[in-house]
């Protein structure tokens, strides 16, 4: 999950809008099962993939209190409605799909979608607590071991994860959502490029040799 923009301060901040929004997802995806019922296994595994992941993200917190660093910003009401809005509902997208597709899941969506969920998360949890434990320990340009891949590594690894929803949904349009999600990303990493250049004069050369989002290729 990525940075909620600021507004006017309140007592919230970006994790406290997050993890409700991530509530929410959970109960969302609990009341397809319900209203549709589980006629597959494609809706079974959804529903452990999807929830799966929130109850990680929640947990992760747990096992290592530093992640809570990544979105300690204070919020406003604005923004809170809308992380409740967008990551809570808009995220469950695929598992709607998922839910109303009466086709049977293939086995080859399983063998695309798992290892998607599976590689994504680890990456995109590894990156992060890479980078968090590299700054605690005075590192000032994290770049090395699987930074060193991509300069974006973790929302790579995301948007794995998202698109493995996706895979398991089984309709063209369960993919809006890892769509949406990468093109919030453009504008974040083209910010991110210049104020690290500007930053850290060894970010040329990292640059060169690493690539923007996409590990060999982009």
């Amino acid at each position: 999950m990525q940075n909620i923009a600021k507004t006017e301060k309140s007592g919230w901040t970006a994790l406290t809008a997050i993890n409700i929004a991530k509530f929410f997802t959970i109960i969302i995806l609990i009341g397809f099962a319900l209203v549709f019922g589980i006629k597959d296994m494609r809706q079974a595994i959804y529903l452990c993939l999807h929830i799966g992941y929130c109850i990680w993200w929640l947990l992760e917190q747990w096992f290592f209190p530093p992640r809570k660093k990544l979105f300690s910003e204070p919020v406003g009401l604005a923004a809170f409605i809308f992380a409740f809005v967008f990551v809570g509902a808009f995220y469950a997208l695929p598992g709607y799909f998922a839910f109303i597709n009466p086709n049977p899941l293939l086995i080859t969506e399983v063998l695309i979608a798992l290892p998607l969920y599976i590689f994504g998360t680890l990456i995109n949890t590894a990156a992060d607590i890479q980078k968090l434990t590299a700054k605690e320990l005075g590192q000032q340009l994290v770049n090395d071991n699987i930074w060193r891949f991509s300069r974006n590594i973790n929302y790579f690894g995301d948007l794995m994860r998202y698109s493995s929803f996706s895979v398991i949904a089984g309709s063209i349009w369960a993919y809006i959502l890892p769509v949406v999600i990468a093109i919030q990303y453009i504008p974040r990493i083209i910010q991110k490029e210049k104020s690290m250049s500007s930053k850290y004069p060894e970010y040329a050369e990292y640059q060169k040799n690493s690539a923007r989002l996409i590990p060999f290729i982009w």
